[in-house]
């Protein structure tokens, strides 16, 4: 884990959060900055920097968060859809250098998103 990353502070407890889901490989919890009515951040526990750093070692975990995602949104009850958005790099809008997947819903999504 990075020493100063925000979000491995966070998977290991240093900062409170309100958790919505956590298992032994990530943490989903709600966006300080929510652009929708339900705005969650689904973080891997593991440092990962971003997308573009991940590699064939990350597949597993980048399986997971993507069925963890859905597992979520049903619990979250977006039933009438849902974005999953991953920025990447800085031009990708990415303000965390942890990798973190968005999950938006509760309105409709527009296209193109930004």
């Amino acid at each position: 884990m990075a020493t100063d990353c925000i979000f491995c502070k966070i998977a290991k407890g240093e900062i409170p959060v309100t958790k919505v889901f956590e298992d032994d490989y990530c943490l989903c919890f709600p966006d300080i900055d929510p652009q929708a009515p339900t705005h969650l951040l689904l973080v891997p526990k593991h440092h990962l920097m971003s997308h573009a750093h991940a590699t064939v070692e990350h597949r597993q975990i980048l399986g997971h968060l993507l069925e963890v995602a859905a597992e979520i949104a049903r619990m979250e009850e977006l039933s009438k859809g849902y974005r999953i958005v991953i920025n990447t790099g800085p031009d990708g809008g990415q303000s965390v250098d942890h990798l973190h997947l968005h999950i938006l819903g509760g309105r409709p999504m527009t296209w193109p998103p930004g």
